[in-house]
């Protein structure tokens, strides 16, 4: 299993002391320090932003057009088409704009088109059937800024359209529409453009009923889980709406979130923003992978209970249906690119794989072979194909590098989507592979840790706790990365059928259970017994009425602690980090003197596995040297790697505190521990 390189912090955050002052526990002020945080009314700002951030919906540019433009129609009566997408943010934005405009009168026809059979975004095929239904005037919600063609159709038809969209759209023509609303495009001076598409049509919304605190009311749950869905960042605006719509699933979900959240087992459970992305937006979305969307915008819109519990039931049904799919796609290609043990781009078709699922698969296998993932289902001589990134290769530049292979292609540097015959398959795989040997990448990206745990102790039920004000957390505030170097792996235990693994860890005295996700024992690169690095996430784990802290893991590896300790017993002591957490007590002499209470001589590859129980290799050989230094043994490190370690005989009683290398380590132990639990 590869391995990335882990980024951690050489030197401790300077905590404000200000943060401590006002209460704040030492494990969130020193997140809030990493982050630029270091002052009390900007850490409120932050956690417990309110109302007031909220923005003015007039301040996007067309938005008094768009509303003049909807207000007619519902003065009017016109028949009016919200037309969306076919994922979370699309869904959850076109259920908030067709619910308002039916509580005005409005006789409103939402449309999201067939994931497979009409693709992403508007199309004239269906601009045409809405204009033969009769509907005067079209809104998109989440699409619309790429719809140069449609737009002219409808124009032609003699049907408006206002679009509301979120995607970028600075280097191309803007379609002529009436009203073109969308904070990412050129001159728009809105504070936010991180808005989901769901809070552009959101914010339509409250400039039309002029009351968003009621539209919050209303649609704050809708907001929330297309924001946190779409990966939009969790900051400013987005934060609060995102707060807000969390406290309405936590006390007054809708009936189809209700019904939806007690299907799944979460009814009676903190929603948080983890809960919108893996448990509600896979299932929202299950339905529209299976050609089925508007069921999920059924579920969102019903009021009664009956409708919704069983649209929650189907929903959830067609969510283990996509799993199975998913599961089934899974194995066949991940054998497929075992076999081939790739070392370039995996380039896998069928003419089997359901198209809606192939996009999660080639994810999953990106991420297990660290390479660029192509899926392609054939339909007789021509396929379509789901595309994923790895490592920060540039997919759309490497797509268009090969697209005279190609029939067409689009999307972005880390996803994207193409056609292709199958007669270019084997060319284009070859081309593809050309280009990536061409344009290298790093196979992994670097993992980049915010805090190193020195004292596992800040690990704390009171310290972990706080950290949950950091919540919603995800994109622009993501969960604190946390590590603990040098930790005894006690146990390796499989869970969910093998697929993932419960870690038990010892570090300095302090015993942590740990999860980690997708990844099976097997693959696991530490065995019972190694010592181990950890880069984890620390969490609060509720258990039969009982909180416990547990360690949510990122990566593991091997703790290589032979170089530094051969370091420590030739003179030269460890740096900083280390010196803070190793540092030996009076507790660790005493046992490292009972240790020795027959001459030490063992080859260092074993002093991994003999220190005494609960003591780190390194605090041995620190607690080795000091009593050299103090003449209460001799110690010596001979050149076929052997340690020798004799007590002296009839040495005389010392002060330990009176040794130079110990007070060294006080020193830098005291520098480091100040910093982070300074009070």
């Amino acid at each position: 299993m590869k391995q990335r390189a882990w980024k951690i912090p050489y030197e401790p955050p300077e905590v404000p002391t200000a943060l401590i002052s006002a209460g704040y526990q030492p494990l969130l002020a020193a997140v809030l320090a990493i982050r630029g945080i270091d002052g009390v009314g900007e850490a409120e700002e932050f956690l417990h932003c309110g109302i007031q951030t909220l923005l003015d919906p007039m301040g996007m540019r067309n938005m008094e057009k768009a509303v003049a433009r909807v207000r007619r129609a519902i003065r009017e009566h016109e028949r009016v088409a919200v037309f969306g997408d076919y994922d979370v943010d699309g869904i959850t934005s076109t259920c908030v704009l067709t619910d308002y405009l039916r509580s005005q009168g409005v006789d409103t026809t939402p449309y999201i088109p067939d994931r497979i059979n009409e693709g992403y975004g508007l199309n004239c095929d269906a601009v045409q059937a809405l204009h033969e239904q009769g509907v005067t005037l079209i809104i998109t919600v989440d699409c619309g800024i790429t719809a140069i063609e449609e737009a002219k159709l409808a124009r032609t038809l003699g049907v408006d359209m206002v679009i509301t969209d979120h995607h970028e759209c600075s280097e191309q023509a803007v379609p002529e529409a009436l009203a073109v609303v969308d904070p990412k495009q050129p001159e728009c001076t809105y504070q936010n453009p991180g808005l989901a598409g769901v809070g552009v049509a959101f914010k339509l919304a409250c400039a039309l009923s002029g009351d968003p605190v009621a539209m919050l009311r209303q649609y704050g749950d809708l907001v929330a889980i297309g924001t946190v869905a779409d990966v939009m960042p969790l900051t400013g605006e987005n934060r609060f709406l995102v707060s807000y719509g969390l406290r309405l699933l936590n006390t007054t979900p809708r009936p189809g979130l209700r019904a939806l959240l007690f299907e799944c087992g979460a009814l009676d459970k903190e929603i948080t923003a983890t809960t919108i992305g893996y448990v509600i937006a896979p299932r929202l979305n299950a339905a529209g992978r299976l050609g089925q969307t508007m069921l999920s915008a059924q579920l969102l819109m019903t009021k009664d209970h009956g409708e919704a519990e069983r649209l929650a039931s189907e929903l959830c049904e067609l969510n283990r249906e996509r799993q199975a799919l998913e599961q089934e796609i899974w194995d066949e290609a991940s054998q497929r690119a075992q076999a081939a043990a790739p070392e370039a781009p995996l380039v896998l078709s069928s003419d089997d794989w359901h198209q809606g699922v192939i996009g999660i698969a080639a994810s999953r296998l990106s991420e297990t072979f660290y390479l660029p993932t192509i899926m392609i289902r054939f339909y007789g001589d021509r396929g379509k194909g789901s595309c994923r990134s790895f490592g920060g290769f540039n997919l759309y530049n490497a797509l268009a590098a090969c697209s005279d292979l190609l029939e067409g292609f689009g999307g972005h540097a880390l996803a994207a989507g193409l056609t292709i015959r199958r007669e270019n398959i084997d060319r284009f795989r070859a081309a593809l592979a050309d280009y990536y040997r061409a344009n290298p990448v790093e196979s992994l990206p670097d993992l980049q840790i915010d805090l190193r745990i020195t004292d596992p102790r800040m690990l704390s039920l009171e310290n972990v706790t706080a950290l949950g004000e950091l919540e919603p957390c995800g994109s622009g505030n993501p969960k604190p990365q946390m590590c603990m170097t040098g930790l005894r792996l006690m146990n390796v235990i499989s869970i969910g059928g093998g697929k993932h693994v419960r870690l038990q860890i010892e570090h300095l005295g302090c015993r942590f259970d740990c999860i980690y996700f997708s990844c099976s024992a097997e693959r696991l690169p530490a065995h019972r017994g190694d010592w181990i690095d950890l880069a984890f996430t620390p969490q609060l784990n509720h258990f039969r009425g009982r909180d416990s802290v547990q360690l949510l893991v990122t990566d593991v590896r091997r703790s290589d602690m032979l170089p530094v300790c051969r370091k420590v017993l030739m003179g030269e002591l460890p740096g900083q980090w280390d010196a803070a957490v190793f540092c030996p007590g009076r507790e660790e002499f005493v046992r490292v003197w009972r240790w020795l209470a027959s001459p030490a001589e063992l080859p260092m590859e074993d002093l991994l596995r003999h220190v005494p129980p609960g003591m780190h290799p390194l605090q041995v050989c620190l607690c080795l040297v000091i009593m050299q230094e103090m003449r209460l043994a001799t110690v010596s490190l001979e050149a076929d790697d052997t340690l020798h370690a004799v007590p002296i005989e009839g040495c005389a009683k010392v002060d330990l505190n009176q040794s130079a290398i110990l007070r060294s380590l006080r020193t830098a132990q005291r520098r480091v521990r100040d910093a982070l639990m300074k009070s």
